[in-house]
């Protein structure tokens, strides 16, 4: 439950026990010595419907509260497609907040309400995707992405063989600035879609202007990280995805403060932010609606995954071996040129006979399903759910790696191993991240040997 700051402070003071971690100290206040257990005992009332008096022992984890099982909702709006109905174009943000949630999820809700509108609109025009887009309100993502991640278990199968990609904005607008997350074959539609949207807060500049200026670069963040709905469709199922939101963090999160007077007064006054999210995340989906040839670009994969090696190479400095990673990594390269070439090529060619667009579909399959490619069968070790093996949380929370979760796992162990054990188990998980990356490769060739 949310404490203010003068509340906390309070109840920590009282607490002995064991010391409070070295890495806690700088922003805890001076006089909190321990983190339990006990002695305090502090009689805490709460609202959830009705009155429920629980009783807490601080630092001991006895907790009462009201427990029942409720039915959860998620909804859904399709746009079915003309050409292609049987490939997805997802969007989804959840709808349930821990108080009002103006921010946390409700910023989203609005975006994605208004693309609905915006599309609505089109339609009344005449436009009607080439592919099926689909509009999910997610439920009880707060109770740990239950709503997405029951969807995406229980349409795995069609999800597998037709999801082209999916975009998930949760808290559309915290603040200033523009924060993306994506699998990187997405990342050169991520920089032409925002050359073309009204930044919210710079006048006459675009938000890749301000983007750069900002940035001096491009910074598209991955998308390891257990914190939203996209996780279930990149981690378990090897969905293309996208995350964005404006604003890194804010005060008021999952409190009673997040609320619209906070909004309308320090998150977007004017709501252009709200607008600028709206604009990027409907041109996103258009283009992986409408475009004839999908707009992924796997060479930004390739300089990923090489970048990858060596921040691991510096890490391990010689004790295992990374030629199996290095070579299909050079395998991966070659078949994101080649399929690059060909993708251009296909684009160029004006004719909409039955042969040019079946070499077309054949393309859009290879580069919608080389994601899957990533996925492992039996998951990471002693965590099965996560299939992705270059994109899923590590078990070790202070690792350094923030992508190939099952060497990052491995490492950790191995420091409770001897050395020759340990070196074994780190060299297993680089060969199977090696055959996961030559399965991608081999999904982009369209090939089987």
């Amino acid at each position: 439950m949310p404490l203010s700051a003068e509340a906390a402070e309070l109840l920590l003071a009282t607490l002995g026990g064991s010391p409070v971690p070295n890495q806690w100290r700088a922003s805890l206040p001076a006089g909190v010595g321990g983190v339990g257990p006990g002695p305090t005992v502090m009689n805490f009332t709460y609202q959830t419907g009705s009155c429920v008096k629980v009783v807490v022992k601080i630092g001991c984890g006895h907790w009462g509260g009201e427990k029942k099982v409720v039915a959860i909702h998620n909804v859904f709006a399709v746009i079915r497609g003309a050409e292609e109905p049987d490939r997805y174009v997802l969007l989804g943000n959840h709808r349930d907040a821990w108080t009002y949630g103006a921010v946390d999820p409700n910023s989203g809700t609005a975006a994605l309400l208004d693309i609905a509108r915006r599309y609505a609109l089109l339609m009344r025009s005449g436009w009607i995707p080439r592919r099926t887009i689909i509009l999910c309100s997610w439920d009880a993502e707060e109770f740990g992405m239950v709503g997405s991640t029951e969807w995406v278990e229980q349409n795995l199968a069609n999800l597998g063989s037709k999801a082209v990609a999916y975009i998930n904005v949760d808290c559309a607008v915290q603040g200033p600035g523009l924060f993306v997350r994506a699998t990187p074959q997405l990342d050169n539609l991520i920089v032409e879609v925002t050359k073309k949207v009204k930044d919210p807060d710079s006048e006459g500049a675009t938000v890749y202007e301000t983007w750069m200026a900002a940035n001096r670069s491009i910074d598209i963040q991955r998308l390891s990280a257990l914190d939203s709905d996209f996780a279930p469709f990149v981690q378990h199922a090897g969905v293309p995805s996208i995350d964005m939101y404006y604003g890194r963090d804010f005060p008021v999160y999952h409190t009673a403060f997040d609320a619209y007077d906070w909004m309308v007064n320090f998150g977007d006054p004017l709501f252009q932010r709200h607008v600028a999210v709206a604009g990027i995340w409907g041109l996103l989906a258009l283009h992986l609606a409408d475009d004839s040839i999908l707009p992924f670009n796997f060479l930004s994969y390739v300089d990923q995954l090489k970048h990858y090696k060596d921040v691991l190479s510096s890490l391990l400095d010689g004790s295992v071996s990374l030629h199996p990673l290095t070579t299909a990594i050079q395998e991966f390269a070659y078949a994101a040129k080649e399929v690059e070439h060909e993708a251009q090529r296909l684009r160029d060619v004006q004719s909409t006979s039955e042969l040019v667009l079946l070499k077309k579909r054949a393309l859009n399959d290879r580069l919608m399903l080389a994601e899957r490619g990533f996925l492992d069968s039996d998951g990471l070790e002693g965590r099965h759910w996560f299939k992705h093996l270059v994109y899923a949380p590590s078990s070790d929370h202070e690792s350094e790696l923030l992508f190939f979760p099952g060497v990052a796992d491995a490492i950790f162990q191995a420091k409770r191993m001897s050395g020759m054990e340990g070196q074994a188990k780190i060299q297993h998980e680089i060969w199977r991240v090696a055959r996961a990356i030559q399965r991608a490769a081999s999904s982009l060739r369209g090939e089987i040997f």
